[in-house]
């Protein structure tokens, strides 16, 4: 263990060993990271802290890498000892990047292999790392965004590991399939872009300039992939933050250079939102995060057709605004981005993987004794409001906080006050 200190806080460094298959408790080993954060004023007894294991958003992104008492932590710290995981795949949990499956073999066998990095393997991952550091204790988990998603498979298969659970904009439909998913997260994402041309009128002719400009000339990123009109669109996965208007319309404001090109600034802008490098198992995962006993075939895509006001070609004619999408992942997206085109023979056999596993027991969550208590965003663009009411009525137990005043990203804005409400839920304060 290495620990060290940074401005209020002491952290200290894990690395766990689990199976890559917990079927196979015996076969392949992989490496699981994870940081304990404890208060610098309480790491002289924090053997008497009780655990809170974060559990972070994704799929596919490693946990934060906090400098002092920041953001959520903040409150956090003042009644726990805190356990930043690095989920399976992520950051230094045996990362996963196209070139280490390439050495896998070919795109079967590293499909067999990302199968295994959902919220399933994730929740017995934290188990046998409750046993090694909690002594076996059940500790307190929180969830955000997916790591909600792993928090609602955590009560369904090893509530007996959990104190309480706190969720934040993370409560999935327990029996939704990706296409009822899309067909309310397009709805939403429309909306938001109707609020944001309410909001920024000029933002409108400048979308469709920078349209037109793409679909008549052959732009590439600074990493090499090309730009088209659907990756354009693909950067409106910022709308669903509480500032992801903002920044879209600071994005739009200056896109050209005095010779008519596109900036080589609007481009690195461009480049690190539509890239994948940093998380792969974000594209090829995204939508198994809804599959249970069948395929998902490549929801988004298909579910886009019923929804024409995405399509560019009326906007590129003037006729309409540009809508930009959320975030939805697309196989062209696969051929596009270096970083995942080797992987594209394994993405499409997991679109077309029909025997996925069960991620939720609604009998158990029936029954469930852990307290709960969720964060839900009225107008999440990722995780609809419709299914997470939906499941917090199955949990029982759960309490849901239903709020307009947060967007999706409310635990990591409001400064430890979303946290704070769900704990004091949790203590019938609230």
């Amino acid at each position: 263990m290495t620990s060290f200190r940074h401005p209020g806080t002491v952290l200290t460094d894990h690395t766990f060993l689990v199976p890559l298959d917990h079927a196979r408790p015996d076969g392949e080993q992989i490496e699981v990271f994870a940081r304990e954060v404890v208060a610098a004023g309480k790491a002289g007894r924090a053997d008497r802290l009780p655990w809170l294991v974060f559990l972070q958003g994704g799929p596919g992104f490693a946990a934060q890498r906090p400098v002092g008492r920041e953001s959520w932590l903040d409150r956090a710290l003042d009644d726990y000892r805190v356990l930043l995981v690095d989920q399976r795949g992520t950051g230094r949990s045996s990362r996963i990047t196209a070139r280490s499956l390439a050495g896998l073999g070919p795109g079967r066998a590293q499909a067999e292999y990302l199968a295994l990095f959902r919220a399933d393997a994730i929740v017995l991952d934290a188990e046998l790392i409750r046993r090694e550091l909690a002594g076996g204790e059940p500790w307190s988990v929180l969830g955000q965004s997916f790591g909600g998603f792993c928090a609602v498979t955590y009560l369904s298969f090893a509530p007996h590991g959990m104190r309480e659970a706190l969720i934040t904009g993370g409560l999935p439909g327990l029996d939704t399939r990706a296409d009822d998913v899309y067909r309310i997260t397009y709805r939403r994402v429309a909306a938001k872009n109707a609020a944001h041309y309410s909001r920024y009128p000029e933002d409108e002719s400048r979308a469709r300039a920078i349209a037109r400009y793409l679909a008549e000339h052959a732009v590439r990123l600074p990493g090499g992939a090309p730009l088209t009109v659907e990756g354009f669109q693909a950067i409106g996965g910022m709308l669903g933050s509480g500032t992801g208007s903002h920044e879209l319309h600071y994005l739009l404001e200056n896109p050209f250079d005095g010779d008519g090109g596109l900036s080589d600034a609007f481009l690195w802008d461009v480049a690190r939102r539509v890239s994948f490098a940093a998380a792969p198992l974000y594209a090829v995962l995204h939508e198994a995060c809804y599959a249970q006993g069948a395929a998902t075939g490549w929801a988004a895509q298909r579910v886009r057709a019923e929804f024409p006001e995405f399509g560019a070609a009326a906007a590129l004619a003037g006729d309409a605004p540009l809508y930009f999408t959320g975030e939805m992942v697309y196989p062209w997206m696969v051929d596009l981005d270096p970083a995942l085109r080797p992987l594209r023979e394994a993405a499409d056999l997991l679109a077309a993987r029909e025997d996925w596993p069960a991620l939720y027991d609604p009998a158990r969550l029936a029954a469930c004794e852990v307290p709960a208590a969720a964060a839900v965003y009225y107008d999440d663009m990722y995780v609809p409001v419709e299914l997470s009411a939906r499941t917090a009525a199955r949990i029982r137990g759960l309490r849901p906080w239903v709020t307009s005043e947060y967007e999706h990203d409310g635990l990591r804005v409001s400064g430890g006050k979303v946290l704070g409400r769900l704990i004091a839920m949790n203590r019938g304060e609230v």
